[in-house]
């Protein structure tokens, strides 16, 4: 006696007005639900069997507007088709992953547009140059469309053969018959490996490859207050994109050369200033050296090593911000004579008696 088919909308529980979208969902989850690779009790293979059936007509336009029309008959016996669309898949993991969106599970169509790999580059740069920003060239090594083939990969330009193997699809269809009925597996080309087309004549110029190294000269437009560990971005410098992507982009990195005089903190930068035991003690006004010339300061009366004297809007500009600038830190050390004259010495000698009075007195 032949088993009569339930009705697909049945089999899924949803109405004849539903969307595609819903479809999909409640599908999704029935078969969680009753893949014998999760679910071992008896008769969920044969549910999971229907589930899938049910899925195949619905998910399909022309299929389910026939279904609707006539019913199983209108199907002309395509209903029971199980999987169509997946690349050879053995367990439960392997179809959820095909299926709902896993990654490598579809072969990549010849016509996908990619876009190139990134590039790197160090850039080595003066203290000032980084301070003040500058326009630095550079000459940057990239792989190119090879200017004999045009891309083609083939002498001469010519385009590529058609695979004749998958007929320019890139991908071919294999069908097989398990316990869960007829299944359809996609798989990448061997022959083109998914490029729908076959190189017979490969370019000489660049190997078959459709590209070939070369150098560039590039400007690089360094801004005022970079420093070391900062990337700047070239956007479409880096390699070119496959089947008219786009292009990648070139990051330069950059490294800053020291400063004998100046040390950077943020954006202040920090100078040692020496002076002489008499500067210190009596106060003088005296020229330091800046990045941009020479400034002068006062030595106040009585300074110590470690003090430290502020020259505004001297330092480093904020990085995107021109007009704002850190401070020059002018930092105070002291230095002690190691040899005196003898009138030097008297002198010390006689100041170093009016402290000495000064202690006894107290």
């Amino acid at each position: 006696m032949t088993t009569r088919k339930r009705d697909y909308y049945e089999v899924l529980g949803v109405s004849r007005s539903a969307s595609d979208e819903e479809i999909k969902k409640v599908f999704r989850r029935l078969a969680l639900q009753y893949h014998p690779d999760r679910n071992k009790k008896d008769g969920a293979a044969e549910r999971f069997k229907e589930i899938n059936e049910a899925y195949q007509v619905l998910a399909d336009v022309k299929e389910r507007t026939d279904y609707d029309r006539f019913g199983h008959a209108g199907l002309g016996g395509n209903g029971s088709q199980g999987f169509e669309g997946f690349e050879g898949f053995g367990g439960f993991g392997d179809i959820f992953d095909a299926f709902f969106g896993g990654s490598g599970s579809r072969s990549r169509r010849h016509d996908t547009t990619v876009r190139g790999a990134d590039l790197q580059y160090s850039l080595t740069l003066d203290f000032e140059d980084a301070v003040f920003g500058a326009e630095k060239e550079i000459e940057a090594q990239r792989n190119e469309i090879c200017t004999e083939c045009k891309g083609t990969k083939s002498e001469h330009g010519r385009p590529p053969s058609k695979c004749s193997e998958c007929g320019g699809l890139g991908q071919v269809r294999r069908g097989h018959q398990s316990v869960f009925g007829q299944f359809t597996q996609v798989a990448t080309c061997g022959r083109c490996q998914g490029a729908g087309a076959v190189i017979t004549n490969p370019c000489t110029g660049c190997r078959g490859t459709g590209t070939e190294l070369r150098r560039r000269k590039i400007v690089v437009k360094v801004p005022a207050g970079i420093e070391t560990g900062t990337q700047i971005r070239l956007t479409g410098e880096g390699e070119p994109g496959f089947n008219g992507g786009p292009a990648g982009d070139l990051y330069v990195s950059v490294r800053v050369r020291g400063h004998r005089l100046f040390r950077r903190e943020r954006n202040d930068l920090v100078h040692i200033q020496k002076i002489d035991i008499a500067q210190a003690a009596l106060g003088v006004t005296i020229p330091v050296p800046t990045l941009q010339g020479e400034a002068d300061i006062v030595i106040p009366k009585g300074t110590q090593t470690g003090d430290i004297i502020s020259i505004k809007d001297e330092g480093v500009p904020i990085l995107g911000r021109r007009n704002q600038r850190g401070d020059q830190l002018v930092t105070i050390v002291v230095e002690t004579p190691r040899e005196l004259t003898d009138e030097q010495e008297g002198l010390l000698e006689a100041l170093a008696s009016t402290f000495n009075a000064g202690d006894v007195g107290n």
